[in-house]
C-alpha cells in the first residue's frame, strides 16, 4: 500500500494499509468523534521536547514553549510536566498557562501591545519577566509596578535588523518590523531602565521570525545580542539571561532542517563564558509534527481545469495554506488503488479555501484524509467564519484516547450574542 514503508514507530504511521495515530486507527477516531477532527500524539510532543532538552544538556537553560503555536490546556499541562516554561503574548495565554498548571515564575511575556490589565495580572501572579518591545512599554510597566508596590523584571527585546529567509508574514527581525527595539536605540532604553525604580533589567532577548531553517541568521542575531550584553554590562546592567527566541523550523515538505545539536553548539559558542542562563522559545518545533487534521471527502467534483476533493475541513480549521500558501502533506487514511491528481478544497465561501493543490491521491467520496503537521498554528488560528463550529480535539497516548476539546455546537456560536429588546 502507499507509504507503507514509513517507520512503524513514528507517531503517525500506516499499519496494514491504514493510517494510525500511535496505536489507534484514524478510522476509529472518525467514527467515535466525527470530522473534522484534530488528533495529537503525546509521543510526538514528548520526543520533540526531549530532543531540545538533550541538545541543551549541560548548559543552564529554560525552554519556554511559545503558547501561540497551540494553546490546548492538555498540551500545556503535558509540557509543564516535562519541565517547560512558557512564552506568552496575551493575558488570555497567561490564564491558559495558569489553568493548565504552569508555573508563573517560568513565564516570559512577549508582544508589542501589552494592555494595562494584562500587565497588572502578570505582576500579581509573579511571572518571570516581561519581554519589553518599546521605550513606551517600559515606562508603562514601571508606572504600574510602582503603583502596585512591586518590581517588574524586564528583558529588552532587541531587533537586530537581520533578514531571515522565511515567509514575509512571519519575519520579525528586519528593519521595518513592528517588533522589538532597534539595536541602534537599545542603549538609551537600557540606561533608562537602570534609572527606573519599578523595573529590574534581567535580560536581553531577540526573535527574528518563524519557520527558520538556516543557522546563519540565528548566529548573526545571537552574536548581536551577546555583544550588546557585554556593552551594557560595562555600565552596570545586572543581566541574568539571554533569550535567543524561537522560530525553529520543521520539515513540512523537503526543507533541510539543521540538527538541534548544531543550534545548541552555536548557542553555546555565542554564550561563551558569560555566566548567563540561556532561554529559548520553541513553539512549532515542539508541537507542529504532533498534530494532524482529519477530514472527510464530501464530494468529488470535476471541472474543465481540475479534479477537486471537497472536504468537510477548510480554512476555518486550517488557515495556513490560505494565509501563507503553506504546504502540508495530505495522506489517505485508507488508500485506494486508483490514483488521480486532485486539489483538496474546503466548504468555506472563499476562493482561498484550498488546503492543497495537485496532490496524487487514491480516494473517493466518503474517504478520510489526514492533513499532516498541523499541531502548530492549526487549531490556534481557527475561526467561526461562515458560522462553522470549531472541531473537536483528541490526544492519543498509545492505545488511549482522550477528548481534550469538545466539538462546538451552534448554540456555542450564539452563546455570547444578545438580542436587543424589540420596540
Amino acid at each position: 500500500m502507499l507509504r507503507e514503508h514509513r517507520a512503524a514507530t513514528a507517531p503517525f504511521h500506516y499499519r496494514k494499509g491504514e493510517l494510525h495515530a500511535e496505536a489507534v486507527a484514524l478510522n476509529e477516531l472518525a467514527v467515535r468523534f466525527d470530522t473534522p477532527l484534530y488528533v495529537y500524539s503525546r509521543q510526538a510532543v514528548e520526543q520533540a521536547y526531549a530532543r531540545f532538552a538533550q541538545a541543551l544538556a549541560g548548559t543552564p537553560h529554560q525552554i519556554c514553549y511559545a503558547v501561540k503555536a497551540n494553546g490546548s490546556l492538555a498540551l500545556l499541562r503535558l509540557l509543564a510536566k516535562l519541565g517547560a516554561g512558557f512564552d506568552i503574548v496575551s493575558g488570555g495565554e497567561l490564564e491558559r498557562v495558569l489553568r493548565a498548571g504552569g508555573k508563573p515564575e517560568t513565564v516570559v511575556f512577549s508582544g508589542v501591545g501589552k494592555r494595562e490589565i494584562e500587565i497588572r495580572r502578570a505582576l500579581a501572579v509573579g511571572i518571570r519577566c516581561f519581554n519589553v518591545e518599546s521605550a513606551a512599554e517600559l515606562e508603562r510597566i514601571n508606572a504600574i509596578a510602582l503603583g502596585m508596590q512591586k518590581t517588574a523584571r524586564v528583558a529588552l527585546r532587541i531587533n537586530p535588523e537581520i533578514q531571515a529567509q522565511t515567509h514575509p508574514h512571519i519575519h520579525t527581525g528586519h528593519s521595518k518590523s513592528k517588533f522589538g527595539i532597534h539595536a541602534g536605540f537599545a542603549e538609551q532604553v537600557v540606561r533608562r531602565a537602570l534609572e527606573l525604580q519599578g523595573v529590574r533589567l534581567v535580560g536581553l532577548t531577540c526573535h527574528i521570525g518563524s519557520q527558520i531553517t538556516d543557522l546563519a541568521p540565528y548566529t548573526e542575531a545571537w552574536r548581536c545580542v551577546a555583544r550588546l550584553a557585554d556593552r551594557y554590562a560595562e555600565f552596570g546592567a545586572p543581566l541574568e539571561h539571554l533569550d535567543f527566541g524561537g522560530g525553529f523550523g520543521i520539515r513540512y515538505r523537503d526543507e533541510s532542517i539543521p540538527d538541534l545539536g548544531e543550534f545548541a553548539a552555536v548557542a553555546r559558542e555565542v554564550l561563551g563564558d558569560r555566566e548567563l542562563q540561556l532561554l529559548i522559545e520553541p513553539g512549532r518545533a515542539l508541537v507542529g509534527a504532533a498534530g494532524i487534521l482529519l477530514t472527510r471527502v464530501e464530494y468529488v467534483k470535476t471541472t474543465p481545469y481540475a479534479k477537486l476533493l471537497v472536504t468537510d475541513a477548510g480554512m476555518t480549521e486550517l488557515l495556513r495554506p490560505a494565509l501563507y500558501d503553506a504546504w502540508h502533506d495530505v495522506r489517505e487514511v485508507t488508500p485506494g488503488t486508483e490514483t488521480a491528481l486532485y486539489d483538496v478544497v474546503g466548504p468555506v465561501c472563499e476562493s482561498a479555501d484550498v488546503l492543497a493543490r495537485e496532490r496524487r491521491l487514491a480516494i473517493g467520496a466518503g474517504g478520510l484524509l489526514a492533513i499532516m503537521d498541523c499541531g502548530a498554528y492549526g487549531a490556534s488560528m481557527g475561526s467561526n467564519y461562515n458560522s462553522r463550529p470549531r472541531p473537536a480535539e483528541v490526544l492519543v497516548d498509545g492505545a488511549r484516547v482522550e477528548l481534550i476539546r469538545r466539538r462546538e455546537t451552534c448554540n456555542d456560536l450564539m452563546a455570547l450574542d444578545i438580542l436587543p429588546d424589540e420596540r
